[in-house]
C-alpha cells in the first residue's frame, strides 16, 4: 500500500463530507481529470482505505430517541468466549458500535433504542442472557455535542 498524498487526502476529505459526489465533480474541484480520479478512488477503495459509502440517518428522526453506552465485563478472558461475544453482541441489531478495551471494563457497546422501556427490554432479553457476561453497566447519553464520522487527515 502507497502513502496517501494531498490528492489521495482531498480526495478522501471529499468523499467523507459527501459520499455521493460523482467522479466528474471530485475531478473538478482536485483539479485532474475523470479518468486518473477515479483510478485513485478505485485504488482506495481497492486497498480498503474507504471500506463503504453509507448515509447518515438521523437517529432521533426515525425514532431512536435513546442512545446508551453498555460496559461490559466478561467472566472468562479466553481468545474464544471473547471472539464468541463479539460475535454474539454484534449481531444484536440495536447495537451500532462494538470497542474492546483497557481498563476497567472489556467492552463498551453503543445501543440505540425508541424509549426506555425498548432498553430495558433489550438488556433483559437479548444482551444479559449472552453467554460469559459478568456485568453490564449503563450509561445514557444526555445530550450529543459532537458527531464526527470523517476522519481528521493532515
Amino acid at each position: 500500500m502507497e502513502l496517501l498524498d494531498a490528492t489521495d487526502k482531498r480526495i478522501l476529505e471529499l468523499l467523507q463530507e459527501d459520499a455521493t459526489l460523482s467522479v466528474k465533480a471530485i475531478a473538478g474541484t482536485i483539479g485532474l481529470t475523470v479518468s486518473p480520479t477515479y483510478d485513485r478512488i478505485s485504488r482506495l477503495k481497492k486497498e480498503g482505505i474507504v471500506q463503504k459509502q453509507v448515509m447518515l440517518v438521523s437517529r432521533e428522526k426515525v425514532g431512536l430517541n435513546v442512545s446508551a453506552l453498555c460496559l461490559i465485563n466478561l467472566k472468562e478472558h479466553s481468545s474464544e468466549l471473547a471472539r464468541a461475544f463479539e460475535e454474539s453482541a454484534g449481531a444484536l441489531r440495536e447495537v451500532t458500535e462494538i470497542s474492546r478495551l483497557s481498563g476497567n471494563f472489556d467492552y463498551m457497546l453503543k445501543v440505540v433504542m425508541p424509549d426506555l422501556a425498548a432498553y430495558n427490554s433489550f438488556l433483559e432479553q437479548k444482551l444479559a442472557p449472552l453467554p460469559n457476561i459478568r456485568q453490564v453497566q449503563s450509561c445514557f447519553e444526555m445530550k450529543e455535542v459532537k458527531r464526527e464520522t470523517a476522519l481528521p487527515l493532515v
